[in-house]
């Protein structure tokens, strides 16, 4: 079977239960593969970067093995907006996030719902010089494990979300991301938009940000925010300490 999120923000969990942490999650217009059915939970796979996890069967629309194909091979159309609208058939609004997917618009046989949107789109792929003004757009919004919105983000959800508007596509998990791109040997050698990542005591990596001019690097610690980077790590000028430990500069795109 397969489906897609027809609501603005659906978790995904660990677990078939209400109770089970919060993974990733899905968003307006994403497509889906059902693995399995247990009691009201569907384990599903996200086409976008093949996570799986546990969602509620009542947060999401069957469609076609033949729409889900379609939807894979469409160019990625996503709202633009920090938050937006789309109006359904009986002229309800349903509000979506910042880089919730409009691909299945361009269809009548996927659009279901009948739904429409007049709001701001972006697609294709656009200049690396862009990512660090899309990821001002999440500036400030708060921490959240396994978020992936402006209302709530982790490291890794924070950097893919970026590079998703911008065309790029990258791992979910910021030790799934930390396997792709060109190592860099120096900080000095990196240019914004680059990836650093950060590892713990145990040597796994944990946390990921993204690089801007002048040795800061914008990322999700308690919120989205901006910090010095130097060879030791990022330095939180508040707390005048180094709260994350660099592990590795990558050069992705």
């Amino acid at each position: 079977m397969f489906g897609i999120c027809n609501l603005a923000i659906v978790p995904v969990r660990a677990e078939p239960s209400d109770r089970s942490e919060i993974v990733t999650q899905l968003l307006f217009g994403e497509h889906i593969e059902i693995l399995e059915r247990q009691n009201q939970w569907a384990r599903i796979r996200i086409q976008y970067d093949d996570y799986e996890g546990w969602v509620d069967s009542k947060q999401y629309q069957v469609i076609s093995e033949a729409n889900f194909k379609q939807l894979s091979n469409d160019a990625i159309i996503l709202n633009a907006d920090l938050i937006d609208y789309i109006t359904s058939a009986n002229n309800l609004l349903l509000p979506i996030p910042l880089g919730a997917s409009l691909s299945f618009l361009n269809n009548s046989e996927i659009n279901i719902s009948n739904f429409d949107f007049e709001g701001t789109k972006t697609s294709g792929i656009k200049p690396k010089s862009a990512i660090i003004s899309t990821a001002f757009m999440y500036l400030n919004a708060p921490y959240l494990w396994g978020g992936k919105t402006p209302f709530g983000i982790d490291c890794s959800g924070f950097t893919q979300m970026v590079y998703k508007l911008n065309g790029y596509k990258i791992h979910r998990d910021a030790s799934q991301q930390a396997l792709d791109g060109e190592p860099l040997s120096f900080i000095e050698e990196s240019e914004a938009g680059d990836l650093a990542f950060f590892d713990n005591d145990e040597g796994n990596i944990t946390h990921v940000g993204i690089i801007m001019d002048n040795n800061y690097i914008i990322h999700a610690s308690g919120k989205v925010r901006i910090d010095r980077l130097d060879h030791l790590g990022i330095y939180n000028p508040e707390t005048n300490k180094h709260t994350h430990k660099l592990r590795v500069i990558k050069k992705i795109i």
